[in-house]
């Protein structure tokens, strides 16, 4: 036994040791990839020495002497720490990611396919100014440096993640940097699924009932719209709706996380120091590493210094010494689906006013990984591509004999927003940028801006000019052979929302309704938020000055106005009623969380068990309210909708009979309907969290998701790769963290934030900014996610334009040389 027992132990000793050899040489191979911000480089493709600065937050501060340098410089530093991350947008925009993860993404592969977006960005190349076309070539140089450099120096392939899959890096071209923005539309739209969902929502509720459960924004009320069944005779409601499982990879949004944002300005005379304040923290989906990279560039025109993308060569959000600019998301309707009716003859012709047409066609070869190439026919109507009725529900709204079709302002193939951006860093006051948005084409933005003199609000993009017998007015998915549902083509750039100083000197925007027109004009049905402005609007006027620190405290406010207005209405039948139940009773259990919701501010602080109580209540209230009604469709609704909870419980046009479950006998009330709603929260939140109520914490389940996209599900690497953090904040307030409202954790937060900046002209350098991650791309790296906890507790790190700051505290200096 002895004997067996040392031989045991060598065995295990011998294991031990050999794994951590193994674990020495993967980290040592691993390892070689991360690159020495000290090392000089001389180089091809530049004219001039460049000096690429990082700070001890590991922000490059780029130097050079020319601006085509400079671009070089930036492509060379976002491949340093984002290599992987970029050729995995490309590979996406490329509907190529099945070369590389099989058939997992091949549906995703075929609609981007169909998209056609790397096709469009090709040709949108030659519709870039001269000064554009410089930046994306110098640009693309300096990515293809570092890629050279990885292979003349071995150095790890240039991430870990190509040791793992397909180390195969092609040279980046200008194309690649238009597609990403391209890319970048795409995550921000979703006007498609909001028509798709509308019609099929009309197709088993009653206009009345309709407006409850997709409630119109208050204002001006919306001229009647036929049922879709009468657009579409024939259809019928579906009885198993189809859910997607979504998959990391994809980047097709969900209507939740289609793209938000906040952005609010001051002008001098309502800012305490004098000078223009401005705030902006865009959202997105969370990632690890995040979107966004922080870089400072010095151009002709002078410095900049904020936000880019990894893969575009330009500050996309962030500040000059005279300009500060940030944006939100528009929701301008950009997007209308059209149905085209085949020719009963022959299905390559679809019908128009004018008679039947063919469909353009082309094929395309879709590589798989470990199976045989998959072949598709694209098609494309004069409205746009046809896209297949497996994605977006379209079947469901789809009659046979017809195909649906996307028209959409990102399909210009003459898009120019790549032009804008660079004519926008280089701005130096408001109208300026004003004058350079007139080239952005999509994603269409509010462009929050801020000068020395005032501030201003300008929509950019492409707004569609809709005919105004339009059958469904781009709220429904239209009939193309009636010829007013197609497009007329782009109204004037002077038709976009526009706000300059304004005459209260403060300027916000949470995504709310913007402007108040009648169709064709309106700009968009569907808005992205009513919620977060009124909480902005009360921060707001609590001061009559502004300060950089009251700008960063409404960013970081986790108060919710919805909180605030919702249990009043609902618990109003409840609170205090009854007597007193014995201990360890549903009962008890619930006048005691009744109890602690009363003397709860609505804070949504991830220390306290009230946010938890309340969020489960109302998902709970909600799904109870409409799952007898729509039945399966019901999972079409994940989210709480405020609205329409308001609207039930104050019986607005009837909307009351939501409470009552119509397969029961009985008549239940809302305030019944609320009690059941409650136990069954506090049930369900006992059971995963305990007894004890007042342990319960909003953070727990309120985590911040920054999952890395291709290694966030494996085992083991998972641990390593992925950051996860309790964070305040729900769907609704400004400091905004959106649930993600599927089982088994219904509460994570998925979608917020990746970036906050605020900027103050009384004094640029002290403008602060942060990211939700890091800057390296690279797990190995302390910078993947050294921001991470900073951005967590509401801290943020300097923003200055001051070279001798940066190169103060610099973590490494690298210096790039031109070769004779």
């Amino acid at each position: 036994m002895i004997i067996a027992f040392r031989w045991l132990l060598r065995l295990f000793t011998l294991m031990a040791a050999l794994s951590i050899v193994a674990l020495m040489v993967a980290y040592y191979i691993l390892g070689r990839s991360l690159p020495d911000y000290s090392t000089d480089f001389a180089l091809t493709g530049i004219k001039a020495p460049i000096e690429i600065i990082r700070n001890n937050n590991n922000v490059p501060h780029i130097f050079g002497k020319s601006d085509e340098d400079v671009y070089f410089a930036l492509g060379f530093a976002h491949a340093q720490d984002r290599l992987w991350q970029m050729t995995m947008l490309r590979r996406t925009a490329q509907g190529r990611l099945s070369e590389v993860f099989g058939q997992r993404t091949l549906q995703t592969d075929e609609l981007l396919r169909r998209y056609d977006l790397y096709t469009l960005a090709q040709s949108s190349v030659a519709a870039q100014d001269a000064q554009t076309k410089v930046a994306l070539e110098a640009y693309s140089r300096g990515v293809n440096a570092w890629i050279g450099q990885i292979n003349e120096r071995s150095m790890g392939r240039g991430a870990p993640e190509f040791f793992l899959f397909s180390n195969e890096i092609a040279a980046w071209q200008p194309a690649d940097s238009i597609a990403i923005i391209k890319l970048m539309a795409l995550q921000m739209s979703a006007h498609l699924e909001f028509e798709v969902l509308r019609a099929r929502m009309s197709l088993i509720l009653s206009d009345d009932r309709l407006k409850d459960i997709l409630p119109d924004v208050p204002g001006v009320g919306i001229t009647a719209l036929p049922d879709y069944a009468s657009l579409m005779p024939g259809l019928l409601p579906e009885t198993a709706p189809v859910r997607y499982a979504q998959d990391p990879l994809s980047p097709f949004p969900d209507r939740a996380t289609a793209g938000a944002s906040n952005a609010w300005a001051a002008a001098p005379d309502r800012s305490a120091a004098g000078g223009s304040l401005l705030a902006n923290d865009p959202h997105l989906d969370f990632t690890a590493p995040t979107v966004w990279y922080l870089a400072r560039l010095e151009l002709a025109s002078g410095g900049v210094i904020g936000a880019t993308i990894p893969g575009i060569p330009a500050i996309l959000i962030g500040r000059s010494a005279k300009l500060g600019w940030g944006v939100t998301s528009s929701f301008l309707d950009d997007q209308d689906v059209i149905i085209e009716k085949l020719n009963p003859a022959n299905p390559q012709e679809y019908e128009t006013p004018e008679g039947f047409v063919p469909f353009e066609t082309r094929r395309s070869i879709i590589t798989v990984k470990d199976a045989d190439p998959v072949t598709i026919t694209l098609r494309w109507s004069k409205s746009g591509p046809v896209l297949p009725g497996t994605h977006y529900n379209l079947a469901a709204i789809t009659p046979a004999g017809h195909v649906a079709a996307l028209s959409w302002t990102a399909l210009d193939p003459q898009d120019t927003s790549m032009t804008a951006s660079i004519h926008l860093m280089q701005a130096d006051s408001v109208n300026e940028a004003i004058e350079a948005g007139k080239l952005f084409i999509a994603p269409s933005q509010n462009l929050m801006l801020a000068d020395a003199k005032g501030v201003a609000m300008q929509t950019v993009g492409a707004m569609p000019m809709r005919d105004a017998a339009s059958t469904s007015q781009g709220r429904m998915p239209g009939p193309g052979w009636v010829g007013a549902n197609r497009w007329i083509g782009i109204l004037p750039y002077d038709d976009n929302p526009r706000v300059i100083a304004p005459p209260t000197g403060l300027l916000g925007n949470t995504n709310n309704k913007t402007v108040d027109r009648p169709f064709p004009k309106h700009v968009s049905f569907q808005w992205g938020d009513t919620q977060r402005i009124q909480r902005w609007l009360t921060l707001m006027k609590t001061r009559e000055v502004h300060t950089r620190e009251s700008f960063i405290e409404a960013q970081l406010d986790t108060v919710s106005f919805t909180a605030r207005s919702l249990l009043p209405l609902i618990g109003a039948d409840l609170w205090f009623t009854g007597e007193a139940a014995p201990e360890g009773t549903p009962e008890r259990f619930r006048q005691k969380a009744l109890g602690i919701l009363a003397d709860w501010n609505g804070d949504m602080n991830e220390h306290l068990p009230e946010p938890l109580i309340y969020m489960a209540w109302m998902r709970s209230l909600q799904d109870r309210m409409i799952r007898d009604e729509l039945g399966p469709m019901a999972d079409e609704f994940t989210q709480i909708d405020p609205e329409l909870i308001d609207r039930v419980f104050r019986d607005v046009d009837g909307a009351g009979v939501w409470c009552d479950i119509i397969q029961s006998a009985a008549i239940e009330t809302c305030p019944e309907l609320a009690r059941i709603a409650l136990d069954e929260a506090l049930l369900r939140l006992k059971e995963r969290y305990g007894d004890n109520i007042e342990s319960w914490r909003w953070g727990d389940a309120h985590q911040a998701t920054h999952d890395h996209p291709v290694l966030g599900n494996v085992p083991i690497l998972r641990y390593f790769v992925n950051l996860r953090q309790s964070t305040s904040g729900d769907d609704s307030t400004l400091m905004r963290g959106v649930t993600k409202g599927t089982e088994p954790n219904p509460f994570f937060n998925v979608h917020g934030a990746g970036y906050r900046g605020v900027y103050d002209f009384a004094d640029p350098d002290s403008s602060v900014f942060i990211t939700a991650t890091g800057q390296s791309g690279h797990p190995l790296s302390r910078y993947y996610d050294d921001l991470g906890e900073l951005w967590r507790r509401g801290e943020y790190i300097p923003m200055s334009l001051d070279p001798d700051l940066a190169r103060a505290a610099a973590v490494g200096i690298t210096h790039l040389t031109p070769l004779p």
